[in-house]
């Protein structure tokens, strides 16, 4: 009541699932508050401060939740449906007076469909970022987990169903639920799968890519299963000619899709200029297909959020479209309208419904099911050669659920299919199940392991002549100059080999799947990346001038959380000696800071604390100092190299030898030494450091374009100084990461850090002050059981032919996995 006037009114009915169902009358200018409290009135006997409220509440509820569940490696989408849980009948809903207040029947009718738009823009994100090509690269292994892991546990499900109904009496509602139950626990969904291996940071390791396409092969089969399953049910309740209507439409549909809509896009795409965002007609356009296609899906007797899913498909993933979609509609719709579908996932459910026999039934049934879902996975796993570790791992991530999941329990609820015992059954295993394997899998699978620590393989470990193998990552076409530089400076000759191995790095946008490919096949990936084809035509036309330098070139797709697995794995596949990583930070033409990415930076460290082999970071200042290229045969590339002692220094050193058979190169040999070093004596003669200097002066005696300096200094100020003189004279500077911190040569420089992943003289060579470009070079990172002296012994940088690896190092073997990505060749 307000203002003495019936403003709603509420009453049960007959419902159409033989329930009492809940019928709201309201009047139709009962939106607006406009005021109303000023005048005596409720507002929120008004819809829009009702809903507004709602979301305040919702979002709130949320927050508190996800800050407590996120150390315990839950995901977001379990913090919305425990909000839902707590906000609804089993905890706060039974308070008449919340309930009644925040969501009365009329209000939580506007809230469902909002949250319903929500979800139908939701599943054509999805739908954008499912890839077909994928379904090529599927392999025998893949199709029999994906296979098994859905029709044992749903055949499993459905066997003791039958035997649990000859046994006992079961009630008719419990009886109709069960086997949508097994049903719905043999399912894997796709897009969830891969959202959890994005969440994990696992998506582009091998077995994400594993999981990623067994996820796909079991959505496939229950994609099948229900067709069928609905195409006979449907059957059965209709005449003959509906009957063949429904088997028909579908196709007729398909067409629609394929050949309408699908022209259409493509079309739209083709206006997109290559490399920019989409104008907002073309947004604008695509947003009102969307609204039809769930018209026409709602229209014939689908969820609206179906024909939005299937439009979806039919978009192409990637840029220039689908990343821009992704990115318009990504914010908005996951960030605020998602949200509000799982909650009211949970408010729907009652946890008091819950006892008696068909309890026990609905526990027996899903405790079941999810035992053989993870044991039809775990043992396909194992027989295809996969370790213990691993194969339990996977079957964890195919055991877990998400939003998918959720929305068809709560519809099939609505629909009176299942009733409300069996969807709390249903909501809380899907909630503990993932909540208890989610901490499992992040403690159980690193992907680093298949990688770090296999064997020692850096430049210090090549023989004299041995061919260089180079792995150089790039992000964009400002990468390549300076690369090109650093590759025609090493020198690749017939005598001394250079193999380089360019791996183009991209974000992962508007796709499910990650990627890894080589791209001497034509792709799709190159198509749709122009600047990755210019940079191959730069370096392969770099190579075709330099007979001893062999190129091949690969492309990466992933998110920049998990990127580092990709640059480490490839590099150990290629036994790659050394792997360059472009800086974060570009420089402008005046010397300042023009951009500064700080997703590129988590790759770099990343990559410096778990390569199997030597990293260098090239701080690219060409533009700012004007330097010369090594390429332009009139002027002469000046290098200076800083060595201060260390493993790492050792290793900068023995890559700048390469530089000494270049005409094109002057080399400068900075020794940094403290000035009482000779009261060490016989001890320092006989050091690492100083053996790999006396046989690099031994080798460029009489060499006029190699210069040694030696320089005694103090402390750090006098490092710091002889830094500082090298300025004018340097177009590139080369110098190891690590230098112990208590060394009185950099003690000190530890406090101004800001770039610590480069060391404290790199940090320093990092700053504004310095003109030059800088290389920053760290030796293979072992782990802790290898001494120092171990990393050093015996000598192997161009000068003595000993090898620097023990047998132990064995080549990295991963598991042979079709499903797997495909492993290249080396060259």
């Amino acid at each position: 009541m307000s203002s003495g006037k019936v403003t709603s009114s509420i009453g049960y009915v007959q419902g159409p699932h033989d329930s009492q169902e809940t019928l709201v009358c309201q009047f139709t200018h009962m939106t607006n508050a406009q005021g109303r409290a000023w005048f005596g009135g409720d507002p929120f006997a008004f819809n829009l401060p009702v809903l507004l409220l709602q979301l305040i509440f919702i979002f709130s509820i949320i927050s508190i939740v996800w800050f407590l569940l996120k150390p315990l490696k839950q995901g977001l989408i379990s913090a919305q449906l425990i909000a839902g849980i707590i906000m609804g009948r089993s905890f706060l809903g039974r308070i008449d007076s919340y309930s009644d207040k925040l969501f009365p029947p009329g209000g939580r009718l506007i809230l469902e469909t909002l949250a319903d738009m929500g979800f139908m823009f939701h599943l054509f994100i999805l739908g954008v970022q499912v890839d077909l090509s994928l379904i090529k690269k599927i392999g025998k292994s893949a199709v029999v987990i994906g296979v098994i892991s859905y029709f044992l546990p749903f055949t499993i499900g459905l066997t003791l169903i039958f035997v649990l109904n000859q046994l006992m009496e079961v009630e008719a509602s419990v009886k109709r639920s069960l086997p949508y139950v097994a049903y719905l626990n043999a399912m894997s969904s796709f897009p969830v799968i891969t959202s959890l291996l994005i969440d994990l940071n696992i998506l582009n390791s091998e077995l994400g890519r594993v999981a990623t396409l067994a996820s796909l092969i079991c959505e496939i089969c229950n994609y099948i299963v229900t067709v069928i399953f609905c195409g006979i049910i449907t059957g059965l309740h209709s005449v003959e000619w509906n009957a063949v209507s429904i088997v028909l439409w579908p196709v007729f549909v398909l067409l629609i899709f394929v050949f309408v809509l699908r022209t259409v896009i493509l079309l739209i795409v083709r206006h997109v200029p290559e490399g920019q965002q989409m104008k907002e007609i073309h947004f604008i356009s695509i947003v009102v297909i969307i609204l039809l296609c769930g018209l026409g899906s709602e229209t014939f007797g689908h969820p609206a959020a179906l024909g939005a899913f299937f439009l979806g498909v039919i978009t192409p993933d990637g840029p220039p479209l689908g990343s821009s979609l992704v990115n318009k509609l990504d914010t908005i719709n996951t960030g605020f309208l998602l949200p509000a579908k799982l909650v009211i996932s949970g408010l729907s459910m009652d946890m008091f419904s819950i006892g008696g026999v068909s309890g026990a039934t609905y526990g027996l049934v899903i405790i079941i099911t999810y035992s053989a879902k993870f044991t039809s996975t775990l043992i396909p796993a194992l027989f295809y050669g996969m370790p213990l570790r691993h194969a339990v791992t996977l079957a964890l991530i195919m055991c877990c659920r998400g939003i998918i999941e959720a929305v068809i329990y709560i519809t099939l609820m609505e629909d009176g299919i299942i009733n409300n015992e069996a969807y709390a059954f249903l909501l809380i295993s899907m909630l503990i199940v993932t909540g208890i394997a989610r901490p499992l899998i992040w403690h159980l699978y690193d992907p680093s392991a298949s990688y770090l620590g296999r064997r020692k393989n850096s430049i210090l470990s090549n023989n004299p002549n041995d061919e260089l193998r180079m792995m150089v990552c790039i992000h964009n076409e400002e990468n390549v100059p300076i690369i090109i530089n650093l590759l025609d400076a090493s020198t690749p000759l017939i005598h001394r080999p250079l193999a380089v191995f360019v791996l183009n790095l991209m974000e992962l946008k508007g796709q499910g799947a990650s990627v890894l490919e080589s791209t001497t096949r034509r792709s799709k990936l190159t198509a749709s990346r122009s600047w990755s084809k210019h940079v191959a035509n730069a370096i392969n036309l770099f190579a075709e001038r330099n007979h001893g330098c062999a190129v091949r070139h690969f492309n990466s797709i992933a998110p920049y959380a998990s990127m580092h697995n990709d640059i480490c794995s490839l590099a150990l596949d290629q036994n790659a000696n050394i792997v360059i990583l472009p800086f974060h930070k570009q420089w402008t033409i005046d010397g300042k800071v023009g951009s500064n990415f700080s997703s590129i930076r988590m790759v770099n460290q990343n990559v410096i604390s778990k390569a199997p082999c030597s990293v260098g970071v090239l701080i690219d200042r060409g533009q700012v100092a004007g330097n010369q290229s090594v390429l332009k045969g009139h002027s002469m590339f000046q290098i200076t190299v800083l060595f201060l002692g260390g493993p790492d220094d050792c290793e900068a050193l023995a890559y700048a030898s390469r530089f000494i058979e270049n005409p094109q190169i002057i080399l400068t040999f900075v020794w940094i030494r403290p000035w009482d070093h000779k009261k060490y004596g016989e001890q320092t003669e006989k050091s690492m450091d100083t053996q790999m200097v006396n046989q690099f002066r031994a080798k460029t005696i009489g060499n006029a374009k190699v210069i040694y300096r030696e320089e005694l200094v103090k402390d750090a100020i006098g490092t710091t100084k002889v830094i500082r003189s090298i300025e004018d004279g340097c177009d590139l500077c080369i110098v190891g990461r690590y230098h112990e911190a208590d060394s009185p040569l950099v003690f000190g420089l530890t406090e101004w850090s800001e770039c610590p992943e480069l060391g404290f003289i790199g940090d320093m060579l990092a700053t504004s002050d310095f003109h030059f470009s800088v290389l920053v070079v760290q030796q293979q990172p072992l782990g802790a059981d290898f001494a120092y002296s171990h990393r050093l012994q015996p000598i192997a940088c161009g000068y003595s032919s000993s090898p620097c690896y023990d047998d132990q190092y064995q080549h990295h073997r991963s598991y042979s996995f079709q499903g797997g990505f495909e492993h290249s060749k080396r060259i």
